[in-house]
């Protein structure tokens, strides 16, 4: 499927963010992304958990799941391994992600499901009015830190390099061809991969905007970044200020929880032939 053919990925569901919202370009990278990678749509689940970008499954043309708050992660990685021939791609927010769902993130990236995980970090709990999220950082003011926040933020690129994912990066939703060519290269990597998305959050966030970002954004890429050295990437994840680096931080190659799992060595559970056993036998093994 060539990249013009995106219109496969539309969803007869039209989004209805806030105009002008990050998760816009970050649907469009996502789809541009799947065509870049000629993926039937029957081939992809995308599950969410709660939040604005949550909604992101229906309006994109696959299977999807819709999930609870925080818990995107344990649904997708029970899709995976009952059929892992499913490219599995999980969307939310930071509030989701970093926030509720943070010891499920920690546990996936541990393990390495092969799993694609884009998040929409703007800060704030957007579908609930703009409260603080994990990612903002200290001093902003929000309705539910009227007088700034006092604790640090969370460093999603540093957690996830430290806690064994093997495909780290960043994007930006201002730039969603780059975005796309991100997208593409963690779903294809084998491998539980994080996609850190900068997506303003026009109506809540009036800090962290587009113009905050396009003039600090420096791309890995044309910086001679070495992605296979985990030294230079935790390094590069501290980088904020005037220069904010985006693209792949980290990527390396180590098995699968698939590939090492013995009931899983012989093709996905889906496939696989169910094996009668007698039940009393099968009791005595667990006891």
């Amino acid at each position: 499927m060539a990249t013009s053919e995106i219109a496969t990925y539309e969803s007869e569901t039209k989004p209805d963010w806030c105009p002008g919202c990050g998760d816009f370009g970050v649907l469009a990278g996502l789809k541009r992304a799947a065509g870049i990678l000629d993926i039937d749509p029957k081939d992809i689940l995308v599950v969410s958990g709660i939040g604005c970008s949550s909604n992101l499954p229906g309006f994109f043309n696959s299977y999807g799941f819709h999930g609870l708050h925080g818990r995107a992660i344990p649904v997708a990685s029970g899709a995976k391994l009952a059929n892992s021939d499913l490219n599995v791609v999980v969307t939310g927010g930071d509030g989701d992600g970093y926030g509720i769902g943070l010891g499920h993130f920690i546990h996936v990236m541990r393990r390495n499901l092969d799993i694609t995980y884009i998040v929409m970090d703007n800060g704030v709990y957007g579908l609930t009015t703009g409260q603080v999220a994990p990612t903002a950082e200290k001093g902003f003011k929000t309705k539910s830190s009227p007088e700034g926040v006092i604790e640090m933020p969370i460093n999603p690129i540093a957690l996830a390099l430290v806690s064994g994912a093997t495909f780290v990066s960043r994007a930006f939703s201002g730039d969603p061809i780059h975005m796309a060519d991100v997208i593409a290269s963690a779903i294809k990597h084998p491998g539980f991969s994080l996609v850190d998305v900068f997506s303003p959050c026009v109506t809540y966030n009036k800090i962290n905007t587009y113009e905050f970002y396009r003039p600090r954004i420096s791309k890995l890429d044309q910086t001679g970044h070495d992605t296979h050295s985990m030294e230079a990437a935790i390094k590069r994840s501290y980088e904020w200020g005037q220069k904010i680096p985006i693209g792949i931080f980290y990527q390396t190659e180590r098995p699968t929880y698939e590939a090492e799992d013995a009931v899983l060595k012989n093709g996905p559970l889906i496939k696989q032939k169910p094996v009668a056993r007698d039940p009393e036998i099968l009791l005595r093994e667990f006891m």
